[in-house]
Parts: C-alpha cells; structure tokens; sequence
C-alpha cells in the first residue's frame, strides 16, 4: 500500500467513518469518491447524466477512435501519478509520437513550426525581428510585486510585446481556454507565470532554471500522454472500483438541508428521494452549483456563479483518405490566432498524436471551433459546422473532397474563464463552506481547468474529508 494511502487509512481508523455525498460524476468527483471508498469511508455519487465521467468520453468504430472532450494529458503531477499505479492503468498508457513534436501556428495565411528553442526562435518566421529581440530582451526584466490584477495579454505584453501576444499567448490559450487573453486573469489563468514574475522577474529565467533543477533531480520532463483505448480508460477505472451501490445516475440533486448531517433531496424518473450524510462534496460545474436550493427557505448561496463566465466549445472529429490531405502532419497540431480571422480555433493532428486512432491509409483531424470569440459557430449543427470549417481545412492543410468519418461533440458552457475579477467567485464558494460547515467545493471553477488539476482537486477534497 502507497505511504499517503496507508496515512489516509489511519486517519480514518483512529477516527470514525463518514458517510459521503458527491455532487458529480466527473473527473474530479470520481477521484474525491476513489480515495474516500479506498480508506473505508459510504460513497454516494450523484449524477444528474446517465453515465459517469463528465467531459470525458471515448467513442471506437470501425478503427477510429474519438474523444469528444479533452485529447490528452500531461504526465508529471504526482496525484496523476499515483492513481495510474493504483488503477493497475501503467500498461495502458500511451506517450504521444515522436512525430507529434512540432506545434503549428498560422500566421499571414500559412502554418508555420512554433519555435521551442533559442535556436528555433533565431530562424523563425512567425516573429519579426524586432520581436524576438523583445523575447531575449525579456530574460533581463527583474522580480517585480505588482498590487493589482491585470489581463493575460496586458501581462505577456509587458514583458515579451504585442506581436508574441498575437502569435503565441492568442493561440495558446484559445488551445486551452478558449478565452480572450484581454479578459483572463493573469494571476488566476496562469499562476504559474504570475509566481515566475514575482521570484525571477522574467518569465524565460523562471523556465530555465525549473528545467535546470529538473535536470539536477533527475526528474523526466511531462510528457503527452493517452491510453491505448482512450481517455476514457481513466473514468471508466475509476467507477469500476466504486461499491455497487455507489453511483446513482439520472439523479438531479435539487437541494441540500444542512444541520448535523445532511439530507440530499434529489429526483430520478418523476420520483423524489432523500438520503441522509455527514458531509457533502460538490464538483458541479457552475451554473449547477448556483441552482442548489439551501434549508427550508431554498436558499441559493452559489447562485452568483451563474455568472461566472463559460466558454462554449464545438470539436468535429474528422477522418479522410490519406490521400485527402497534403499537409504533412508532422505535429501535435495547429492553432489559429484570433487575428487571422478564422472559423476554426485549432485542429489536433489526432492520427499522429496518438497511433491507432485511424484506420490505415486514413488520417484523423478534430477540429475546435467556437469559445469566447464566436459563440454563435458552437451553437451550428454538423452540416453547418462542416461547412464553415472546410475552407479553412482546405486553405491551411490541403484538405479536399468530404470526410469519411464525422463525430460532433457540443459543449455548452464548457470551460470556466477565470476572467479578471475572478477572485470574486473564489470568495462566494470560501463564503458558502463557512456558513455551512460539512460542504466542501472543487472542480474546474475553483482549482484549475486541466484535467491533472481536476485530479488533485479530487485528491485535495478527500484530504479535507479525512483530516475532519
């Protein structure tokens, strides 16, 4: 047994077992629920859809295979670490290609290799001249504590200028927000680059001298990773450890009275049930989380988190004959910046990301469109999305002719902003855990975006359980 499990356990047995409602079946409640059941603590999970794993789902037909949600994830953190052992999940895991290195960025019309070293950056053409003397200048900015909040973009601005806004924050965090950088928190997006500012003041100096302690450690860089039947290997290990009883879907929890144990009212199938608990996680995304009625009276103390900003996303999985595409697809993948006035965010080379994700002599391509920047393209059906993507595909990859194979993933309200003022939200759920003792809040609103953050997320509300 691992040190923390064997810890876990003792905590429990020198103490007195809970029993524990989960409000959610993704991600990070599935973690929260593996670790409390694994320490001998009654699980009930409630989820208001007819299977678990939230945003995660896995689709295979006929060779292909599809993700309808996140693609990948990155090794290194250490809860990801631990639960694969634990989950006996070591053997399916899959590392991205050597081939997927390259990123592509569009820039004037083309793809063009995103540069990832010094070397790179010198024969570049995606930044000018004067831009990557800004980049090597910025190794000189000093630490700095700044009192005051400020956007993602005004932040990179300040230290690397505004064409590496344009070409390299825009469409990364288009890749991983779907957010504007001018609205998006600097120090709640990204804390990591806010924290390198205040202790090395360049953001480059930071980096070189994280991957210099990683050299002295002997620690492996994070690497892509997958499991040979998809993301959803991970979700679908997790609910098979849980007890029989554990997991109720079709269970929309309507709302909670809280006193020295909990009732959960919830409805399944025209029917209303009450269950009885000692403690309540909730990891509902935020427009859930604010439905919650509270006590008799139905108060809603979360409902300001109906306000929260969400980006709505589209992802079209798309298969062609090899012959289809005459782009080399020698990447991870391209991404479009805002500038260049695109309906497509960015394509994943899936087929070469991963192996086995197409049939042979057919690539794999999914395609994201919609976010913050134009909504309107994740409310389109498949016919009309197709249609608005295919010049792109066309323009910038070589794509002709139509698609073999097409999946359409829609997710509304998707993907929370922590947008400036976001601080505001954290308070709210602080504020809703102190006046109701016994209620713990996680997720994507409040401990990052990710899925190794939502892992921890799990992770650190069974800590707090168990330490209680």
């Amino acid at each position: 047994m691992r040190a923390d499990a064997r810890r876990y356990r003792h905590h429990v047995e020198v103490g007195s077992h809970k029993s524990i409602a989960i409000l959610g079946a993704g991600i990070t409640g599935l973690t929260a629920a593996h670790r409390l059941v694994a320490v001998g603590h009654r699980v009930r999970i409630f989820e208001k859809a007819d299977h678990a794993g939230g945003v995660i789902r896995t689709e295979q037909t006929d060779g292909w295979l599809s993700e309808s949600g996140p693609n990948s994830l990155l090794s290194g953190d250490a809860n990801l670490t631990a639960l694969l052992r634990e989950l006996n999940l070591q053997d399916e895991v899959v590392e991205a290609n050597p081939a997927a290195a390259k990123r592509y960025i569009v820039r004037d019309g083309k793809p063009v290799v995103a540069p990832l070293t010094p070397p790179q950056l010198f024969r570049s053409p995606l930044f000018s001249f004067g831009g990557k003397c800004r980049i090597f200048a910025e190794l000189f900015k000093r630490p700095r504590r700044r009192n005051l909040d400020l956007s993602l973009a005004n932040f990179t601005r300040d230290h690397f200028g505004q064409e590496l806004v344009d070409y390299g924050l825009n469409p990364f965090v288009s890749g991983v927000y779907a957010g504007d950088p001018a609205k998006l928190s600097a120090r709640y997006a990204f804390p990591s680059l806010w924290e390198a500012e205040q202790s090395h003041g360049s953001i480059l100096r930071a980096q070189l001298a994280k991957a210099k302690l990683r050299r002295q450690s002997g620690s492996a860089a994070p690497k892509i990773i997958s499991f040979r039947s998809g993301l959803a290997t991970l979700t679908q290990a997790l609910t098979r450890q849980l007890p029989a009883d554990c997991l109720a879907t079709n269970a929309r929890v309507e709302s909670l009275l809280p006193g020295q144990r909990w009732s959960v009212i919830w409805h399944r199938e025209g029917e209303t049930h009450t269950e009885e608990f000692d403690r309540v996680i909730c990891t509902l995304p935020p427009a859930a989380a604010a439905h919650l009625r509270f006590g008799i009276l139905g108060e809603r103390p979360l409902a300001v988190l109906a306000n929260l900003p969400m980006a709505s996303v589209s992802s079209l999985y798309l298969g062609y004959k090899r012959s289809q595409v005459t782009h080399p697809l020698d990447g991870f993948g391209m991404l479009v910046p805002a500038t260049e006035r695109r309906a497509v965010l960015g394509v994943l080379f899936s087929s070469t990301l991963f192996s086995d994700r197409a049939p042979d002599g057919h690539v794999a391509l999914t395609v994201m469109a919609g976010g913050t920047g134009r909504p309107e393209l994740a409310a389109l059906d498949t016919d009309a999305l197709l249609k608005r993507v295919q010049p792109d595909l066309s323009s910038l990859l070589g794509v002709s002719g139509e698609p073999v194979m097409v999946r359409h993933s829609t997710w509304s309200r998707a993907i929370p902003q922590y947008n400036l003022g976001h601080e505001r939200y954290l308070e709210v759920m602080s504020a809703c855990e102190q006046a109701h003792p016994g209620l713990l809040i996680g997720g994507s609103a409040r401990d990052g975006i990710a899925l190794p953050a939502c892992i921890s997320a799990g992770e650190k509300l069974a800590r707090r359980v168990i330490g209680q």
